[in-house]
C-alpha cells in the first residue's frame, strides 16, 4: 500500500512533476532557474517584469502552474485569469500606479504568444505607450484580447472547449 502511494505522489525534484513544462521559459523563471527577480509569487499566481517592457511599468503575470494559451482556457479557469488581474493591479499599486484606467491588462492570441504559457501583460501608464507597444498591444487586433475580453469570452464558451 504505501508503494502504490509513493508512486503516485510527484517527484518533487523532478522536472517533469505536474505543472511544469521543462521547455517553457516561464516555467523555469517561476521555479527560479532564472535568476529573474519575482514580484509576486505564490502556489497559484507569479509575477515578474517583461525583459522588453512596452510601457515605464510592464508586467508578466502568469499561473504558477503551466497553462496552455488562451485559447486553452476553458469557463473554469475564469477565476484564475481574474486573479491574475488582481496581482496585476497589487503590483501597480506597490509602485505607486494608482490610475487604473491609464492601465492595459491583456494577452497575446496565437500564433502571436512569444512563449506558450499563458501571460497577462500588465503595462502603465497607458498612455505612455510607444510607437511599436501600441501595434503590439493593440486593442480589438485579432492578435491582443484584453483580460476583460478573455472572461467574456470565456464566459459564453460554456464548461468546456
Amino acid at each position: 500500500m504505501a508503494a502504490a502511494a509513493a508512486e503516485t505522489e510527484p517527484n518533487k525534484t523532478n522536472t517533469n512533476h505536474e505543472g511544469y513544462c521543462k521547455k517553457c521559459i516561464f516555467c523555469k523563471v517561476v521555479n527560479k532557474e532564472m535568476g529573474t527577480e519575482l514580484l509576486h509569487s505564490d502556489e497559484e499566481i507569479t509575477c515578474f517584469r517583461d525583459i522588453k517592457p512596452g510601457a515605464p511599468h510592464h508586467y508578466l503575470v502568469v499561473p504558477t502552474k503551466h497553462v496552455g494559451n488562451c485559447k486553452t482556457l476553458s469557463k473554469e479557469h475564469i477565476p484564475m485569469v481574474e486573479q491574475m488581474v488582481e496581482i496585476g493591479k497589487e503590483i501597480l499599486q506597490k509602485n505607486n500606479i494608482t490610475d487604473l484606467s491609464d492601465v492595459r491588462f491583456g494577452f497575446h492570441l496565437p500564433p502571436f504568444c512569444s512563449v506558450t504559457h499563458l501571460h497577462l501583460h500588465v503595462l502603465a501608464p497607458e498612455s505612455q505607450l510607444g510607437f511599436m507597444s501600441r501595434i503590439f498591444y493593440r486593442l480589438n487586433s485579432y492578435w491582443f484580447i484584453t483580460a476583460e475580453q478573455l472572461i467574456q469570452d470565456l464566459n459564453s464558451k460554456g464548461e468546456t472547449n
